[in-house]
């Protein structure tokens, strides 16, 4: 769905007036704000086949530090791999960096460690990597990265849509106090249903990785 379906999605289950822009009334733009902090919480409580990414980069001879462009923040890292030499990368804590960089000399070689580094000014994360490459090779990071806040209209949601509008209506029956109809408290039970529903769904595409039990 779009993001001025959920938006219209939520404003029809409120009995209010559909808009034909996300941005058309003061309401609209509160739903849509509705919308994306329902997008948030979905997105967290589960790592989504559709935001499941890998992040490619080549290494410089001579240097440590690298962004893994586009995983921001939020973004949950699943592994990491060296595909020049076919070997899986550590997560390293800071003292190990410490211990092997700054307390000692730095060795050269292929990459096998990496450690999370900060963000830059664009909000990307950062990696420093050891030993020091010296030589150019290729490394991947698989990484579940949520989508960037909704804002134009015709903007898909990459994750499963139900959970996200019925959370996003709940959200919107709490800020309003009453409906004529069902209660804040009864909405968000749906919508936690349709999220453990989700969730099950996507969860069976990746048995290998956990169980998931319906509670």
């Amino acid at each position: 769905m779009t993001y001025l379906d959920l938006i219209n999605g939520v404003l029809r289950r409120l009995r209010e007036d559909t808009v034909t822009t996300a941005n058309e009334t003061d309401y609209s733009q509160l739903v849509g704000e509705f919308v994306n902090d329902a997008k948030k919480q979905v997105e967290l409580a589960h790592k989504w086949s559709a935001l499941r990414t890998t992040v490619t980069l080549s290494t410089n001879v001579g240097t440590t530090n690298y962004t893994l462009t586009g995983a921001k923040q939020n973004a949950v890292l699943e592994q990491g791999l060296n595909d020049t030499t076919n070997q899986y990368l550590t997560l390293r804590p800071k003292h190990f960096f410490n211990d092997n960089t700054v307390l000692n000399t730095p060795a050269d070689g292929s990459v096998t460690d990496f450690m999370f580094n900060g963000v830059n000014s664009a909000g990307d994360l950062l990696i420093q990597v050891y030993p020091t490459p010296d030589a150019v090779e290729t490394l991947n990071f698989d990484l579940v990265i949520p989508q960037a806040d909704l804002s134009a209209d015709s903007t898909t949601l990459t994750i499963p849509s139900n959970p996200v509008m019925q959370m996003a209506f709940g959200m919107a029956l709490r800020e309003r106090g009453e409906t004529g109809g069902q209660s804040a408290a009864e909405q968000f039970g749906v919508a936690n249903a349709a999220l453990n529903d989700a969730i099950a769904i996507d969860a069976n595409r990746y048995q290998d990785e956990m169980y998931y039990y319906r509670v």
